[in-house]
């Protein structure tokens, strides 16, 4: 169930998931999902036996992900909380994150409203550098980063980010996906940036991996 103004699940979440199922993780691992949305990916590590906590910047989404948890039977903890700030001090096995990454034009302040789920800045980086910042004290010894993104905000970049920070990274993930609604109402903006070429027509998404060394 998606409630109005909840970013719903969509190619980058099923993506994230499929990657998950990679994953080997044991019962009981502490799973972290930032930036929940409706719950689906924090559902889905719950299913495995995960102990699971899921936080989002919005109210709704924190309702959104909480319905989620009781109308299926599974044990979330939602928190509403700006990135890792209501887990500050914890550490966990695996985090998973659908940050917001598609480049946005224009200044001034951040993203309001729904638009806090996909607007990231000028460069689409605006929460991506900060999960490669912040994300790599919150692992336990041999904990993963699963991280998704699009080819637009540079993942050579959280790559880089991520090493430099002493996890083992890379991308792991590729799907190539026809645009939806905002990058096509965004298509003349970001090719003028030389973000997209005039012979695309689609873009990547990539899920990175990052595995802090035991």
């Amino acid at each position: 169930m998606v409630l109005p103004g909840v970013y719903a699940p969509q190619e980058d979440t099923a993506l994230l998931v499929g990657a998950l199922s990679d994953e080997s993780l044991p019962p009981g691992a502490a799973v972290l999902d930032v930036g929940t949305g409706s719950g689906a990916l924090a559902l889905a590590a719950a299913r495995r036996g995960c102990r699971v906590t899921a936080v989002d910047v919005s109210r709704r989404a924190v309702w959104a992900a909480r319905l989620n948890a009781a109308r299926t039977g599974v044990r979330l903890r939602v928190l509403r909380g700006n990135l890792f700030t209501p887990v500050r001090g914890e550490t966990f096995d695996l985090v998973l994150a659908n940050p917001p990454y598609v480049p946005a034009p224009g200044g001034g302040p951040g993203p309001r409203g729904a638009a806090r789920a996909w607007d990231a800045g000028h460069d689409g980086r605006l929460v991506l550098d900060r999960i490669c910042a912040q994300a790599p004290a919150l692992l336990r010894p041999g904990g993963v980063l699963l991280l998704v993104q699009s080819s637009l905000s540079d993942p050579d970049r959280t790559v880089a980010r991520l090493r430099d920070a002493g996890l083992k990274a890379a991308v792991t993930r590729r799907q190539r996906i026809a645009f939806g609604p905002v990058v096509r109402g965004r298509v003349h903006w970001l090719r003028q940036r030389g973000l997209l070429s005039h012979a695309d027509n689609d873009e990547e998404l990539v899920v990175v991996r990052a595995e802090l060394p035991v």
